[in-house]
């Protein structure tokens, strides 16, 4: 009884092709809207969080912006070093400066830091070798060059062995970087010259306070260890100032610590307000295609009153006209939400596609989500039979005789 009821359905779509196909278009665009935009969002997301994760989420970014007359030293960080939840420190005293290589000059940014650092962002050598211990032992005037700068300055030539003038300074460069398209590089930067911290204290400024550093966990199962100690020790070293505000009085902290889990967590919340929006608005238009369908059901149903009373008079039972008419219906979603699934995996594709070939889309992978798959054949299901029902009741309500007398 089902399948003849399926096979009956097809048949009165394929009599009127064109107005069926518009009837399905409501939910087609619907189904379109939720697979493609959902699954994307949950993509681009799914790409962020890897980024991040080439990062490591255990690791930590320190400012201090208030040192409360007892500034951090060298020694300091290594004194933290040596603390068993943490695994390695590293100072990032960031400078702006000229630097100059056989005729070009370029705006640089100069990074003092030690041997960790390159450990810490996961940084590895195209050419040349890193700073050294001894470089910040004895406050040599060398660098490692980011990849952008080496050609700037350079080009084609190799760039190890060669000296630049940085601010007035001559370095030896003894390292070229490999390029970092990795969410860790677009945080440093680009056109970055890393020099011993110790040579830049004493050339830009003559400061050998620390204001900012990074550190590691020295294991996955001691991030909160690592981060409850730097916020211990930072709060005990730099005691909060109490400052009023709207709300009452307030502690105001002299540093910041910024954990690259919350970053991952952010990245997480970002996208359930964005699946839920993306599948609000789908679901609107997966509701105005069910208006379609009703509408157009109603329609049907006048069409074939005669076809009713027939059926009726030969001792059709008022379910069996019901039922016809609701899987009519049910068939008219479906078939939507295939057509629309299927023209969604094209859109994925033609994404990936063009991911492929564009520089700012570089290893964006789109995919189709199968849970969203799933929400959408659901939710047509429903629609189908939410709105096919007030149809399929009123020809199962029809008397015999009238329905027969009707032109």
């Amino acid at each position: 009884m089902f399948l003849q009821s399926v096979k009956m359905a097809l048949a009165s779509i394929a009599a009127s092709k064109m107005r069926s196909f518009l009837t399905m278009l409501g939910v087609i665009i619907g189904v379109f809207a939720l697979v493609v935009l959902v699954s994307l969002v949950t993509s681009a997301t799914g790409n962020v969080q890897e980024r991040i994760s080439e990062i490591g989420t255990d690791m930590f970014s320190v400012s201090i912006f208030n040192d409360k007359g007892a500034p951090l030293k060298l020694d300091d960080l290594k004194e933290m070093a040596k603390e068993e939840s943490i695994g390695r420190v590293a100072p990032t005293s960031r400078m702006m400066g000229q630097a100059k290589a056989l005729r070009k000059q370029t705006e640089a940014t100069v990074i003092g830091t030690n041997t960790d650092y390159f450990v810490i962002q996961n940084l590895k050598l195209s050419e040349g070798r890193l700073l050294r211990q001894f470089d910040l032992d004895n406050h040599t005037n060398v660098a490692v060059l980011d990849s952008s700068i080496a050609y700037t300055l350079f080009g084609e030539k190799q760039a190890v062995g060669e000296a630049i003038n940085l601010s007035g300074s001559r370095y030896t460069v003894i390292g070229v970087l490999e390029q970092d398209e990795s969410f860790s590089g677009f945080l440093i930067g680009f056109n970055c010259i890393f020099v011993p911290i110790t040579t830049a204290q004493r050339s830009f400024g003559g400061m050998d306070s620390i204001t900012a550093f990074v550190a590691t966990a020295a294991s996955a199962g001691t991030v909160d260890a690592a981060e409850e100690y730097l916020n211990r020790y930072l709060y005990e070293r730099f005691p909060p100032s109490r400052s009023s505000g709207a709300d009452g009085e307030y502690e105001e902290l002299g540093y910041n610590i910024f954990n690259m889990n919350i970053l991952a967590d952010t990245m997480g919340q970002v996208t359930s307000i964005f699946s839920i929006l993306f599948g609000g608005i789908a679901a609107i238009s997966l509701l105005v295609g069910g208006i379609g369908i009703m509408n157009i059901m109603l329609v049907s149903v006048t069409e074939r009153t005669r076809e009713i009373g027939i059926r009726k008079a030969i001792g059709a039972r008022r379910s069996s006209i019901m039922g016809q008419f609701l899987i009519e219906a049910l068939v008219l979603s479906l078939l939507g939400c295939a057509i629309g699934i299927s023209v969604s995996a094209l859109a994925i594709l033609g994404v990936n596609a063009y991911a492929d070939s564009s520089t700012m889309m570089q290893g964006f992978k789109a995919a189709l989500s199968p849970g969203v798959v799933f929400v959408a054949i659901t939710f047509s299901t429903a629609i189908g039979l939410l709105f096919g029902l007030y149809p399929a009741n009123k020809a199962a309500k029809m008397r015999p005789i009238e329905a027969l007398r009707y032109e």
